[in-house]
C-alpha cells in the first residue's frame, strides 16, 4: 500500500499562509495524523498586519473547526540586540493595520521592491525560524502549499534542498500527491466553511497582503475597483520617505516605490476606475513570493 506523503515525521513547522491551498495541505495532514499532530509539528501562520480581514477569519476557523492549535506569529523590532523578534499573537490581538509591515519600513529607511524582498525574509521566513529556534531545534522539515501544477515554484524549493541553504529542508506533500487547484477547489466546495475571498480562475486574488507590490497590475488594479481604501496605506508608505535608490546586481532600484516599472499606488487608484476593457490591455505577470497560496 502506498504510504502517504501527509504523513509527516517531525520535527516539522506546518506553513500555513491563510489560503485554500495551504489549509487542504493542512486538513490531509490532520487526517493522515488521525486527527491529532505529533508534539514535534507545529502549524504557523505569520501575519503581516495586510492581510484581509477574511483570511484572519479563515485561519480561525480552520483552528477550531478542525481542533488544531495554529501558532499565529508577527515580526516585532526592539532597539536592543536581537533587533527581531517573533512575537505569538492571537486572532484578537494580530494586527489589522498593517504595523509590523510599516515598523519594518520605518526601520530600514526604505521600501521592499521586487529585488529587495526584504518584507518576505523578515515577516515571513524569519519568524517562523525563530520560533522552531527558540523551540530548540537545530534542523527540521518546512511543509510548504505547493501544488503539482507549481513545477517551477516547487523546482526552487527542491534547489535550496540540494544546496542545503537553510537550517530546514522543504516537504511538498501537495507536488508528491500531484494535487492541482481543481482538487482544491473541490474540496471546498464540499467543506462546511471556506475562504470568504472569491475565487477568479483559480486564484484568491485578495489573498495574503491585499495589495502586495508583487502582484499583477491587472489583479491589483481589479481589487482597487471594489477596495479602493485598500490602497491607503500603500500611499501613505510610498510617500513618508524621500526619493533615492539603490543598485542591486547591477539594476537600479528605488528606495521610495515599490515598483518602479510601474505607477504609484496613488495613480493606480485612478486607472482601477476606468473600464474594464481598458484594465484587460494591462499585464498581469505577478511575481513569485514565499507568503503566496
Amino acid at each position: 500500500m502506498k504510504s502517504s506523503k501527509y504523513k509527516i515525521d517531525g520535527p516539522a513547522l506546518i506553513s500555513f499562509s491563510g489560503g485554500r491551498t495551504s489549509g487542504y495541505m493542512l486538513y490531509q495532514i490532520l487526517k493522515a495524523h488521525g486527527g491529532e499532530l505529533p508534539s514535534d509539528l507545529y502549524v504557523t501562520f505569520a501575519n503581516t498586519g495586510k492581510e484581509m480581514p477574511e483570511t484572519l477569519d479563515f485561519v480561525r476557523d480552520c483552528g477550531e473547526h478542525w481542533g488544531v492549535k495554529i501558532h499565529w506569529l508577527e515580526m516585532r523590532i526592539f532597539d536592543e540586540r536581537p533587533i527581531y523578534r517573533t512575537e505569538e499573537v492571537t486572532y484578537e490581538t494580530a494586527a489589522r493595520n498593517g504595523e509590523p509591515f510599516a515598523a519594518l519600513i520605518d526601520h530600514k529607511h526604505m521600501l521592499p521592491n521586487p529585488l529587495v524582498r526584504f518584507c518576505t525574509e523578515q515577516l515571513k521566513i524569519m519568524p517562523m525560524k525563530r520560533f522552531m529556534k527558540e523551540r530548540g531545534y537545530k534542523e527540521w522539515y518546512n511543509v510548504v502549499g505547493l501544488r503539482y501544477d507549481e513545477p517551477r515554484r516547487v523546482g526552487k524549493q527542491k534547489a535550496a534542498n540540494e544546496n542545503n541553504v537553510n537550517p530546514w529542508e522543504s516537504l511538498t506533500p501537495l507536488y508528491e500527491e500531484k494535487v492541482v487547484v481543481q482538487d482544491i477547489f473541490k474540496f471546498w466546495e464540499a467543506s462546511n466553511f471556506d475562504l470568504n475571498l472569491p475565487n477568479h480562475g483559480g486564484k484568491t486574488l485578495a489573498g495574503n497582503c491585499d495589495l502586495c507590490f508583487l502582484k499583477g497590475m491587472k489583479t491589483t488594479t481589479m481589487i482597487l475597483k471594489e477596495r479602493p481604501d485598500l490602497a491607503n496605506w500603500w500611499i501613505e508608505q510610498e510617500a513618508k520617505l524621500k526619493e533615492s535608490s539603490i543598485k542591486v546586481l547591477g539594476r537600479v532600484a528605488s528606495t521610495t516605490r515599490f515598483r518602479k516599472d510601474r505607477p504609484p499606488y496613488i495613480e493606480l487608484v485612478d486607472i482601477s476606475k476606468k473600464p474594464e476593457p481598458i484594465l484587460d490591455m494591462f499585464g498581469d505577470e505577478g511575481m513569485d513570493c514565499f507568503c503566496h497560496d
